[in-house]
């Protein structure tokens, strides 16, 4: 780190800081103390009491004399004490009046006992100081004697550790940030031409895509340095924090430059100002001061602002206005092509054996994203560990990704035979209305082990080629699958069971989408019904209309998923006999491949039945 020995300078700062507080308390209650316990005379009163035998005991120091009254001996009262003249008659006159004496003096006694009246409350203060200090700093987020300073990591030119070699699934992502780079190494030959480097770029994209990893990449490719914050470091409970750790962090940027500044989770400052929020808002004088500290430094010094972010629509129009993050450069979920790339990027520190097809795995995980994918290679890799193998196998890797949408195989739940067959009608009903239909994904495996996430068997499809546009024919095909499970229990069973729960969700929420999203169906036309909220997220639809037609969407939803349900019935009952070839197989294997499932319908179909 290139604040490390600032670090430790700060350390043996607060030591002397909290040193000296500790040590004015205890002075300070040392003299209150003392006050209450000494009072000063003057020397000629000294002599009166020893006229008039008032005196009971006197204790000679250096320069003073403590003097104990008769009268005041045993109680709780002030020890006087007064200037030790040259007398040369005190001793005598001590004697003369049978007073007691000695050289033990208070000032003595102090000494004595310095350890205890000052060495120790220091170091108690000193610690109790720290404990207190530290834990009000944690709930804070930072340091109590850290008011107004940034949190960021700083990262040297060969720290951050990664390059665009690292950053595999990206293209277009890394060709935007390139430019940068090349910026950072010659400057000079954008400034001849009059040309400016952007000051920001905002990453955009789900969760797990990469955003934070290119961000270092790009300072790991610039070899400068790399400045890394949380959005949420600046928001603190004090008013005037953040903007102040705002400035700090342009500061130190802008005397490290050329380096690049990164903020991650940039939303958590940098939302929307609405006309209801206080002037005196924290995050609001925050974004403020970002947006000043944008304006205000020269990005010919090479500084420049890399922020991310899953929620774009959220962020302040300000910030997002040329000259302040300039492009937007989105991370979105890798193609099948970007999914092989990662998982050989993530596989090269593994030991795999020869038989091993990334681009089989790359195909059976649709929608996954990097931190997905590195998260399958890692668990391939303990299922070998654990079988006491020194690879990774096929199978440790199809395992992974089972074990990534559907959980663990819960060994311990078994299902009543009743209960298996209902299962198994139910998995295979998905599966045969999957291959009877023409728009749908040929099946890999149907399955009637029980899942830890809650499913007791399931059926996985997968894509014979990625996709990006899906017709109607195949939304109202992939609504018959879903349906389809329920179906071959009312065909096989004349009863229904609470094992389609997740279809059903599934089922309706497709439908409704054709209705209010993408304009499918006659009675809305091409009318937008609703719209998609956090994309990046989990993309939960908002409705745009009013409770009348929001019940007649309801009517149409309910009109498709009739339809498909009539459907998927009809196909099962036409093929009741087929229905029960493959279950009865199911039941006694519990897992059937895609390829036997297949070899059966072929064999069914070529004896005539």
């Amino acid at each position: 780190m290139l604040n490390g020995k600032k670090f430790k300078n700060n350390k043996f700062i607060y030591f002397i800081c909290y040193a000296l507080l500790a040590i004015i308390i205890v002075f300070t209650v040392n003299e209150y103390f003392n006050g209450l316990k000494y009072e000063h005379i003057k020397y000629s009163d000294f002599v009166n009491y020893i006229n008039q035998n008032k005196i009971s005991q006197v204790k000679i120091g250096k320069d003073k004399l403590f003097i104990t009254l008769k009268s005041k001996q045993n109680e709780e009262e002030k020890i006087l004490y007064t200037e030790k003249l040259n007398d040369p008659d005190l001793i005598q006159k001590l004697d003369d009046a049978n007073i007691k004496f000695d050289g033990s003096s208070q000032e003595n006694a102090v000494m004595k006992n310095i350890f205890t009246g000052w060495i120790l409350p220091v170091i108690i203060l000193m610690f109790f100081a720290k404990v207190i200090l530290g834990a009000l700093g944690k709930r804070m987020g930072s340091g109590v004697m850290s008011f107004g300073r940034n949190t960021a990591k700083i990262y040297a030119e060969n720290e951050t550790g990664v390059n665009f070699e690292d950053v595999a699934g990206q293209e277009e992502a890394k060709e935007s940030l390139v430019e940068i780079v090349d910026f950072l190494h010659n400057s000079q030959k954008y400034a001849s031409i009059g040309a400016r480097l952007p000051k920001g770029a905002l990453l955009v994209g789900p969760p797990g895509t990469g955003k934070t990893l290119l961000a270092k990449a790009v300072a790991g490719e610039a070899k400068v340095p790399f400045f890394s914050i949380s959005g949420s470091a600046f928001v603190e409970m004090f008013v005037g924090m953040g903007a102040a750790r705002v400035r700090d962090l342009f500061q130190q940027a802008q005397e490290k430059a050329p380096c690049i500044v990164f903020i991650d989770e940039i939303d958590a400052i940098g939302k929307s100002r609405g006309g209801n929020v206080s002037g005196n808002d924290e995050r609001e004088q925050t974004l403020n001061q970002l947006l000043a500290e944008m304006d205000g430094f020269d990005s010919s010094k090479g500084v420049v602002i890399l922020a991310a972010t899953n929620r774009p629509e959220v962020l302040d129009k300000a910030l997002l206005r040329p000259g302040r993050f300039d492009r937007r450069v989105v991370v979105d979920r890798p193609d099948l092509k970007g999914r092989e790339d990662i998982l050989k990027v993530h596989i090269k520190g593994v030991k795999v054996s020869k038989d091993v097809d990334l681009n089989a795995i790359a195909k059976s995980t649709p929608g996954a994203v990097g931190a997905d994918l590195a998260n399958i290679i890692n668990e391939a890799a303990l299922k070998a560990v654990k079988n006491n193998r020194y690879e990774v196998t096929q199978d440790d890797l199809q395992n992974a990704v089972e074990l990534i949408i559907a959980g663990k195989e819960k060994k311990d739940r078994i299902l009543s035979p009743e209960e298996k067959r209902q299962v198994a009608f139910h998995e295979v009903g998905h599966a045969l209305v999957a291959t009877l239909l023409k728009h749908t994904d040929p099946v890999h495996k149907i399955t009637i082990v029980p899942r830890t996430m809650g499913s007791l068997g399931y059926t996985m499809q997968l894509p014979i080629e990625e996709k990006y546009l899906i017709t109607r024919e195949e939304m109202i095909d992939q609504i018959c699958v879903m349906l389809a499970g329920r179906a071959a229990e009312e065909v096989r069973f004349s009863s229904i069971s609470t094992g389609a729960a997740n279809d059903i969700e599934r089922a309706t929420e497709t439908a409704r989408s054709m209705v209010t999203v993408y304009g499918m169906t006659e009675r809305f036309d091409m009318m937008a019904l609703e719209s998609m909220q956090d994309k990046y997220l989990d993309g939960r639809p908002v409705r745009n209309c009013s409770a009348e037609t929001a019940s007649i969407i309801d009517e149409e939803t309910l009109n498709i998923i009739k339809q498909c349900h009539n459907k998927s019935r009809e196909l099962l009952k036409n093929n009741i006999k087929l229905l029960e070839k493959i279950s009865e197989e199911l039941i006694e294997k519990e897992t059937l491949m895609g390829d036997e499932f297949m070899g059966i319908i072929r064999m069914y179909r070529g004896k005539g039945k």
